[in-house]
């Protein structure tokens, strides 16, 4: 095989699992259609149901399609302490954070991450950090921001700082764990299952330890649960480990402020909410910086294709 059918060879690959990786942002965006569903149960015993189901989904693959040689595979515990710290340790700042701040500001200082990831991913081997990916991050991040505020601005408050504290740091827990994930390349999507029940059992000692169990009052509230568990907080993290390992992680980044979104669109198109000029002007600037951040990778496809 010749050089260039290598690289062509590389190249598709790495689009490929930059798909896959952005099929786990289009089920971050029915993360909020499942939460308003699923009734009155608290974020903590809430997460813990749902990534069990999620760890259950994934241990029920690994039996049906187990490679020898993968399950011969040594983890290194290094890769363990980052999947749960990543999984577990975002969704408790976050939690925390929104108990010490108002939800649209820490909602909006944690959806940092993307950006995080993008001009983080200067620093890894390999990576160009070029001026269209801090663009479209940018545009990501400012359509976001209109989403989330409604086009009403916000302040912050000397008296919520210890909340927008906990939601940076849980902005730089997720965009390190992203990055971080390529130091583990080799290491299989199948161990996701794993951080994903260590997750749930620390979120249920999280629960006990701060809120009062409340279970789903109605059919279509444990539909909601298990529709939670299945797609945004199960499935989502198999795919985002596959992404952010094997595809183009700033493309990644940049285009998971399609989530929010995503998200308003699919709460509009349900009668949950209601559509405006700030969700318009939203949709140009996170779909225009998703492309500008892709300019690159959508180029070498369209040259490779010439080439043939």
């Amino acid at each position: 095989m010749t050089d260039a059918s290598l690289s062509m060879t590389a190249g598709r690959k790495r689009f490929v699992a930059t798909l896959i990786g952005f099929g786990a942002v289009l089920m971050w965006a029915l993360l909020a259609l499942f939460t308003a569903a699923s009734g009155d149960v608290p974020p903590f015993q809430l997460s813990a149901m749902c990534f069990a189901i999620g760890a259950a989904i994934g241990f029920a693959a690994n039996a049906r399609k187990r490679d020898r040689r993968e399950a011969k595979a040594r983890v290194p515990w290094q890769a363990y302490a980052l999947g749960i710290g990543g999984l577990f340790g975002y969704h408790f700042l976050y939690f925390t954070a929104l108990r010490h701040a108002p939800a649209v500001e820490a909602s909006l200082i944690c959806y940092l991450w993307p950006m995080l990831i993008v001009t983080g991913s200067a620093l890894m081997p390999g990576e160009r950090l070029g001026w269209h990916h801090l663009a479209g991050v940018a545009c990501g991040f400012i359509g976001t921001a209109l989403i989330v505020t409604g086009g009403e601005g916000f302040s912050l408050k000397a008296e919520y700082a210890y909340g927008y504290a906990v939601a940076i740091a849980a902005a730089f827990t997720w965009s390190g764990y992203s990055l971080l994930s390529r130091r583990f390349a080799a290491v299989p999507t199948r161990i996701v299952a794993w951080y994903c029940l260590a997750t749930a059992i620390l979120s249920l000692v999280a629960h006990f330890a701060l809120e009062t169990t409340v279970w789903p009052q109605t059919v279509v509230e444990w539909l909601a649960v298990a529709g939670l568990g299945a797609l945004p907080v199960g499935a989502a993290f198999y795919i985002w480990d596959h992404g952010v390992k094997h595809g183009d992680i700033q493309v990644l980044g940049a285009s998971s402020y399609a989530a929010p979104l995503i998200s308003t669109v699919i709460l509009i198109a349900v009668g949950m909410s209601e559509a405006s000029w700030t969700i318009a002007l939203a949709c140009l600037l996170i779909t225009g910086g998703a492309a500008i951040a892709a300019k690159d990778m959508f180029l070498t496809r369209r040259k490779r294709h010439v080439a043939v």
